[in-house]
């Protein structure tokens, strides 16, 4: 998922949970402990979805390193044969 996508996701859903918490009829306390207790929870899901994408990407960046890896050795093992039967020829 875009990374823009995900920040105007995360903002639309602050900026509705915050406008529904200040047209609620509760006192200024109350509405002002609402809308940190439901920043620290968008905060808390934020986190949670960042740590999922970096973990996801890891894991991605691992298996094409794996396979890179694996690519290099063979390709070097091909090179290593090549020489040796071209040694072996002279």
């Amino acid at each position: 998922m875009n990374k823009n996508v995900l920040v105007g996701l995360f903002a639309g859903v602050a900026i509705g949970a915050t406008l529904g918490i200040l047209f609620a009829p509760d006192k200024g306390s109350e509405t002002r402990k609402k809308i940190k207790d439901k920043g620290n929870d968008i905060k808390g899901q934020a986190v949670d979805k960042y740590g999922n994408i970096v973990d996801v990407a890891k894991e991605k960046f691992d298996a094409v390193k794996s396979k890179f890896n694996d690519l290099t050795g063979r390709a070097e093992q091909t090179a290593n044969g090549m020489v040796e039967k071209a040694n072996s020829a002279v």
